[in-house]
């Protein structure tokens, strides 16, 4: 096994094998891309608050749909990346990457929270690394720092076949189809506290 300490540079040329075993003893939660490690940083108060708030409204949720947050992975071999995201909904039975229990292979919605450290990323290429997932059908980032909610859904089942929408005010709600339950942004941003 590979020794990696706590570091604030991506770790290079690291085997998925290596990573996973680094994962299953580490305190701390990184993500892989393509070789490269990074450390996850902490998540604020608010940050935290809209993942309790994301939770709470997605409990009512169709029959066979399940939400969770934060420590699940996600695998995406296409890509050759797995991720920690913030919350994933799956419907139906998971379906685990090499029967590991901990990493999924196939979401069907997944939210980040933004933050100043991560919104690039969660833009870039962790967007382009999900739409690569059959099963994905909806991808929502949640800004943390004002009320904006934006909505990547899945049109067809064709690849690259996307709309977007975007949600500013408190009275908005968002449908999340696939799921078959509505969040209403006055509950996502409950009890947080904007700058």
């Amino acid at each position: 096994m590979v020794y990696i300490p706590f570091m604030q540079q991506p770790v290079q040329n690291i085997s998925h094998e290596e990573y996973l075993a680094f994962e299953e003893v580490s305190e701390n939660k990184r993500e892989y891309y393509q070789g490269e490690i990074f450390a996850m940083s902490g998540a604020s108060l608010d940050h935290a608050q809209i993942i309790t708030n994301i939770t709470r409204a997605t409990s009512s949720m169709r029959d066979g749909c399940r939400s969770f947050s934060n420590d699940l992975k996600v695998r995406i071999e296409y890509f050759d990346h797995t991720t920690y995201p913030d919350l994933v909904i799956i419907c139906g039975a998971p379906e685990f990457y090499e029967n590991r229990k901990d990493t999924i292979t196939n979401p069907v919605v997944i939210f980040e929270v933004l933050s100043e450290s991560t919104a690039n990323y969660d833009r870039g290429k962790k967007i382009e690394s999900y739409r690569a997932l059959d099963s994905l059908r909806e991808y929502i980032l949640v800004d943390q720092y004002k009320v904006h909610v934006e909505r990547y859904r899945r049109l067809d089942d064709r690849p690259g076949h996307w709309d977007f929408e975007e949600f500013k005010s408190l009275d908005g709600a968002v449908e999340i189809e696939s799921a078959g339950v509505k969040l209403n942004l006055n509950e996502l941003y409950y009890l947080v506290s904007f700058e």
